[in-house]
């Protein structure tokens, strides 16, 4: 049984990581706290940058789209896991084009 994600292999792994490029190009703050991104800082640090899916793949989120990628630290993303928002039509304040998670009710995620 093969159990690695598409975006690790396959079709899609071409246009993650061409996504990931433009990611890294054009964000500087963190899609999960929103604190800026030091592109600088190398895995394993803490606050270094990685791509997160915004849905994840495991809950059938797209491995590659665009729209569902966003820079943030590696730590916000290993806490973050495969969570999605239990309410996506909460009111919240936009900030660019994302809702970010600190105008969001943490106490509404699932798991």
């Amino acid at each position: 049984m093969n159990n690695i994600r598409p975006d690790r292999q396959g079709p899609h792994r071409t246009v993650f990581e061409k996504n990931k490029r433009v990611i890294l190009k054009t964000q500087n703050t963190c899609g999960i706290c929103g604190h800026p991104v030091d592109k600088s800082l190398k895995y394993p640090h803490p606050l270094s940058p990685v791509i997160d899916h915004v849905v994840p793949v495991s809950k059938g989120g797209h491995p590659s789209s665009i729209e569902n990628l966003q820079l943030a630290h590696w730590q916000c993303n290993r806490q973050k896991s495969d969570k999605l928002y239990a309410d996506r039509a909460a009111s919240s304040t936009v900030v660019g084009n994302r809702n970010l998670p600190q105008s969001c009710d943490w106490t509404k995620y699932r798991a």
